[in-house]
C-alpha cells in the first residue's frame, strides 16, 4: 500500500453524514483540498482541514479542481455526500478528473444508472466505491461467517423495525421527494437491505404491504431467510417505552427470536471503510447493485394483499 498522503475533494460538506468522511480523510493521513457545498454552515472543516478551499457554487469548484490538475496537483478521490438524486453526476464529475469516487449509499437511484457508470469506468479506468459500512461492523462480519457456515438450504426468519423520528423539516428538504431521495425504504433503509442481502443471499421474492411519505413495509424472501420489515419516520411508531425515556429513535433486528445488537460500534466504520478503500478493497458499484433493485422495486411496486407473512406494526 502506497503511503503517499492522497489529495480529496468534499462534495456536500454541509451534510450530517459529511463529518464522518471528514474525519475518515483525515485520519487516514490524507488531505482535503477542496470542498463544496451550496451551503454554507460549513465551520466544521475547521476542526480537520482549515486550510482547505470551500466553494458554493459547482462552477467555480469544478474550475479550481481543473486549475490544480493544470498545475501539477491532481484529485486522487471524490468524497460524494449530497443528496441521493446527484450522486450520478457527481461520480461522473470525480471520473472525468481521473479520481476515484467514493459516494454515500445510495449509490444511484435507479439500477439503470449503475450500467451506466460501470460503462465510465471501463472508459476512464478509475473506480466508484459505495459506502457499504455495516459490512465492517463486527456483530454483522460474525453472523455473516456464520450464516455462512450453515448447511445450505436453511431459511432464517428475521424482523427488521427501524422508527427514526424526523420533524416536519423532513417533507420540505429534498429527502422528501420522492424525485430526489427515492422515498422512505431508499432513504433510510438502503443500508439494512444491503446487509441483509450480503448476509442471506439473492433476493427470491419482494411484497410491499405499506408504502407512505413518512413509512413503509413489507415481506421480502432472500435465498437464506424470510425478512419482516418496518421501516418509519413517524414518532408515533415508537414503543411506548422508547417515548417514556424522551427518545426518538428505535432499532431492532431479530434473527430467529434472538436481538442482533449492535448499537455500539458505530462511530468510526467509515474509517474502516476509507481504509479498506485506499487499499483498493473497497465495495464497488456490483456490490451496490442488489440493494439498489431492491429499494427500487419497492417504490415502483403495486400493493400486496395483506395476507401471509406481514409485519406486526402494520395492524397497528
Amino acid at each position: 500500500m502506497d503511503n503517499t498522503p492522497k489529495n480529496f475533494g468534499l462534495i456536500g460538506v454541509a451534510g450530517y453524514i459529511a463529518e464522518r468522511h471528514l474525519r475518515a480523510i483525515k485520519e487516514t493521513g490524507n488531505r482535503l483540498l477542496a470542498s463544496l457545498d451550496k451551503f454554507d454552515c460549513v465551520g466544521k472543516i475547521d476542526s480537520y482541514f482549515p486550510e482547505s478551499d470551500f466553494f458554493v457554487e459547482f462552477e467555480r469548484f469544478d474550475r479550481h479542481v481543473d486549475k490544480l490538475k493544470r498545475g501539477g496537483v491532481q484529485l486522487d478521490y471524490v468524497s460524494i455526500c449530497s443528496p441521493n438524486y446527484l450522486h450520478d453526476s457527481h461520480i461522473r464529475f470525480a471520473l472525468r478528473h481521473q479520481a476515484e469516487a467514493i459516494c454515500e449509499k445510495p449509490v444511484v437511484l435507479n439500477p439503470w444508472n449503475i450500467d451506466a457508470l460501470q460503462e465510465i469506468e471501463k472508459e476512464t479506468g478509475h473506480r466508484i466505491y459505495n459506502i457499504l459500512q455495516l459490512r465492517y461492523h463486527p456483530v454483522i462480519i460474525a453472523l455473516h461467517d456464520k450464516i455462512a457456515a450453515n448447511p445450505p438450504g436453511r431459511k432464517h426468519d428475521i424482523d427488521l423495525t427501524y422508527v427514526t423520528s424526523r420533524g416536519n423539516w423532513y417533507y420540505i428538504s429534498w429527502k422528501g421527494d420522492v424525485n430526489k431521495s427515492g422515498g422512505i425504504a431508499t432513504n433510510i433503509g438502503v443500508h439494512f437491505f444491503d446487509m441483509l442481502g450480503w448476509i442471506f443471499g439473492p433476493v427470491v421474492s419482494n411484497r410491499i404491504h405499506l408504502l407512505e411519505k413518512n413509512k413503509a413495509s413489507g415481506f421480502l424472501e432472500l435465498e437464506k431467510a424470510r425478512v419482516r420489515w418496518f421501516l418509519s419516520i413517524d414518532c408515533n411508531d415508537l414503543p411506548e417505552a422508547v417515548k417514556e425515556k424522551g427518545k426518538r429513535t428505535f432499532r431492532n433486528i431479530t434473527v430467529d427470536g434472538e436481538e442482533l445488537e449492535f448499537s455500539e460500534g458505530f462511530t468510526d466504520l467509515h474509517t474502516v471503510t476509507y481504509r479498506e478503500i485506499l487499499k483498493g478493497n473497497g465495495y464497488g458499484l456490483e456490490d451496490a447493485r442488489q440493494s439498489i433493485e431492491t429499494v427500487y422495486q419497492i417504490r415502483n411496486s403495486t400493493l400486496s394483499i395483506l395476507t401471509g407473512e406481514y409485519h406486526p406494526l402494520i395492524k397497528k
